[in-house]
C-alpha cells in the first residue's frame, strides 16, 4: 500500500516494531498523528478463534467522545410513550418501516421489542449491510426500551471479531486524555475476556494496537489484568 509523506514522517517518530505499554501506546498514537482534524483512535484486537467461533457482545465505555446518538425504536403504540421518555429521537412501527425502504437513514442506532422482529426482519438487507439491524445478542431486541436506551446514551457500543479474528473498536478522540482512553481500552479488553469460547485453546488475546484514523499503528503490550 502507497503511503503519504506525513504518514512515513509519522513512522520516523517511533518504533513500529517495539510493544508499548498501553498508556505510552496512546501517548505515541496523540504525538502521531498529523490530520487537520480530530482524528478518532481505533482498537484493533487479535484473538484466536476456531473457524466456527466469534465474539461478538457490548459494552460501556466509561468516557464518552462521541455526539449523542439518535436512537430509533420500533414498537407497537403502546410502548410509544415509554420510548419517548426514554429519549427515543424516532419511534414507531410501519411508518419507519416504509421510510426506511424508501432510502431514509438519518438515525444511529435501532431498538426493537421482540413483537416487532417480524416486520423489520424485512429490512435485514438495508440494516444489515449498516450494522444497524436489532439484535438481541446486543440488547437492542427487548421490551426493556427504558433500560436499553439508558445504557445507549451512556455509550453502550458493539464489538465483533471480523472474519479474520480482528475487533476493531473506536475508543477516543486524539484530542482526549491518554488516561481516558486507556479506561475504554481496558474496558473493551474485560468484555473481550469475558466472551472468551470455552472450547477455546491458547492464548485467547493473540496482538493489540492502537491508531489515529489516518496514523499508523502502535503496538501495545497487554498482560492479563490490563
Amino acid at each position: 500500500m502507497k503511503r503519504g509523506k506525513k504518514y512515513k514522517e509519522a513512522l520516523k517518530k517511533y518504533d513500529s516494531a517495539v510493544f508499548y505499554d498501553l498508556k505510552p501506546a496512546l501517548d505515541t498514537v496523540k504525538t502521531v498523528a498529523f490530520a487537520k482534524f480530530d482524528e478518532t483512535v481505533d482498537l484493533s484486537v487479535k484473538v484466536n478463534l476456531k473457524k466456527s467461533q466469534t465474539v461478538r457482545d457490548t459494552v460501556v465505555l466509561p468516557n464518552q467522545f462521541k455526539g449523542e446518538k439518535r436512537v430509533l425504536v420500533f414498537c407497537k403504540p403502546e410502548k410509544e410513550k415509554e420510548a419517548q421518555e426514554a429519549g427515543a429521537a424516532f419511534v414507531g412501527a410501519d411508518d419507519l418501516i416504509e421510510k426506511i425502504k424508501g432510502g431514509w437513514l438519518d438515525f444511529d442506532v435501532a431498538v426493537a421489542t421482540p413483537d416487532m422482529m417480524k416486520d423489520v426482519g424485512k429490512l435485514g438487507m438495508i440494516l444489515g449491510r449498516r450494522g444497524l439491524m436489532p439484535n438481541p445478542k446486543t440488547g437492542t431486541v427487548t421490551f426493556d426500551l427504558k433500560g436499553a436506551l439508558s445504557e445507549l446514551k451512556k455509550g453502550r457500543v458493539e464489538f465483533r471479531a471480523d472474519k479474520t479474528g480482528v475487533v476493531h473498536i473506536a475508543v477516543g478522540k486524539v484530542s482526549m486524555e491518554s488516561d481516558k482512553m486507556a479506561e475504554n481500552v481496558r474496558a473493551v479488553l474485560t468484555e473481550i475476556r469475558r466472551k472468551k469460547p470455552a472450547d477455546a485453546k491458547g492464548e485467547f488475546i493473540k496482538t493489540v494496537s492502537v491508531a489515529s484514523s489516518m496514523g499508523p499503528g502502535v503496538w501495545v503490550s497487554v498482560k492479563d489484568g490490563d
